[in-house]
């Protein structure tokens, strides 16, 4: 029975049944059953059949995970650009120009990119570890409108795989109205390497959730943050937030950039006082 069952799980590896994915598990199932058969002979098993008996349960198991499908593999690849096309930006050290400089050490700068228009750069330290800011950023983005008035409502609006997820903001208006509310749907990523967080984004189409009524449909991107612990001071965490927003509608450009750098200025003291809280 064993060699039958080989072949059959030969015979699965052939392209056009590699997607028959009762045809993949019946092979795990029986693999599994055969080699428990052999393990209750007076020889024992071998180590070969201990670890092929691991491999054909890890198998099982990985057969029960939905597979992602051509749409969820493409939002995967947006997010994985944003971030490429995000640490690009931030790696090229020229032509950055000072846009504002707090009493506290927090700096926004800006330069303007051919085929992404002007972008800005906040440089801040937070005087909290990096699991904390991460936690807050990430795991309760959500809760975002709750501490920074720059913000009306975060909500996830699909997760995809670990690192993933589609969003829908909608932003406050500016005081006085200067701007008006706008809305963004985006793809987000976050990827931690050792001591190293990066929270990349950028807009993408969603089709359950259409332009709101009341609401500009903003674009963003490409846009992130990366987070790392202040050498030698590891209760503190070096913040670096790229940002790049097409507000549409018919703004003037000094209104954009002074809007854009003051709130980033915001989000760091907003995010403090959470963080502190």
């Amino acid at each position: 029975m064993l060699p039958a069952t080989f072949k059959l799980c030969a015979a699965i590896s052939y392209r056009h049944l590699r997607n028959m994915t009762s045809l993949r598990r019946q092979a795990a199932v029986t693999i599994s059953q055969e080699l428990s058969k052999l393990a209750c002979r007076r020889m024992g098993p071998s180590t070969w059949i201990h670890q092929v008996r691991r491999r054909s349960s890890l198998l099982s198991s990985r057969l029960e995970e939905k597979p992602l499908s051509e749409m969820e593999m493409s939002y995967i690849k947006q997010g994985e650009e944003a971030l490429q096309k995000s640490l690009s930006i931030l790696g090229d050290q020229d032509g950055w120009k000072t846009e504002t400089v707090v009493d506290n050490g927090d700096q926004v700068l800006s330069k303007v990119l051919p085929d992404v228009g002007k972008v800005f750069r906040l440089e801040v330290v937070v005087d909290q570890p990096l699991d904390a800011v991460y936690s807050e950023l990430v795991d309760n983005m959500e809760q975002m409108g709750d501490w920074n008035p720059n913000v009306k409502e975060i909500k996830i609006l699909q997760k995809i795989g670990k690192d993933t997820v589609i969003t829908h903001e909608k932003a406050a208006a500016t005081p006085g109205n200067i701007v008006g509310p706008r809305d963004f749907v985006s793809v987000r990523c976050s990827k931690r390497r050792g001591s190293t967080c990066v929270l990349a984004g950028m807009s993408t189409k969603y089709g359950a959730m259409p332009e709101q009524e009341g609401f500009i449909r903003a674009e963003n991107g490409p846009t992130c943050m990366i987070l790392r612990p202040l050498p030698g001071r590891p209760s503190q965490t070096k913040l670096i937030w790229l940002l790049s927003i097409d507000l549409k509608g018919w703004l003037p450009k000094t209104i954009i950039n002074q809007v854009l750098s003051q709130t980033q200025v915001d989000f760091a003291n907003h995010l403090r006082e959470r963080l502190a809280r």
